[in-house]
């Protein structure tokens, strides 16, 4: 018995030929993309959504936005990566800011505090720094779970998160002062 292997399309791109195979709505194309930065942007999209599922979900979200949006895509203005990621990281902070997500956090938080403790009262010692974290504001947040969990420097936050370097400080400050506050009994 002979059977027949098939090898897929191992073509590689330069940039300017992906982005007008992408615009051409060539599927090859599309799985270049895919198969070449989805684990680029999926590691921004985790260090923004620390909810594994979710950042999946995210991640063929912005997938779809890029095959529905490369017509809009202007190499005068940057480089395709550079306006991947920034789809990447405005889906993600979108969801962490939808309300609904905010809600299903907080519901998973209470009850893995509820089954943890046994009270409603939270304890720092149980509930752990991180879900501390998530008592900020969004904007510190954010900052807080990019610098002190994924490890990012100040300057890759300001240019990940296009907010600048002054700003990334202040409000990185800000934070740490509100954490002080709310560790403390």
């Amino acid at each position: 018995m002979h059977y027949l292997t098939v090898v897929p399309d191992q073509k590689k791109y330069s940039e300017a030929d992906l982005v007008v195979a992408l615009k051409a709505r060539h599927q090859s194309a599309f799985a270049y993309l895919y198969d070449n930065y989805a684990g680029a942007l999926n590691s921004v999209i985790s260090g923004i959504l620390p909810n594994q599922e979710e950042a999946t979900d995210v991640l063929q979200e912005v997938f779809v936005k890029i095959w529905r949006q490369i017509e809009k895509y202007d190499d005068a203005k940057g480089r395709l990566f550079t306006w991947m990621l920034n789809i990447a990281r405005n889906t993600s902070i979108d969801r962490l800011r939808n309300k609904d997500y905010q809600h299903n956090q907080q519901n998973l938080e209470l009850t893995e505090s509820v089954y943890e403790s046994g009270v409603t009262q939270p304890n720092i010692d149980k509930i752990g720094l991180r879900k501390v974290v998530h008592l900020l504001k969004d904007e510190y947040k954010i900052l807080v779970e990019l610098s002190y969990f994924e490890g990012y420097t100040q300057d890759e936050i300001s240019k990940m998160l296009n907010i600048p370097l002054g700003t990334i400080k202040t409000r990185l400050r800000t934070a740490l002062v509100q954490l002080r506050s709310l560790i403390k009994p």
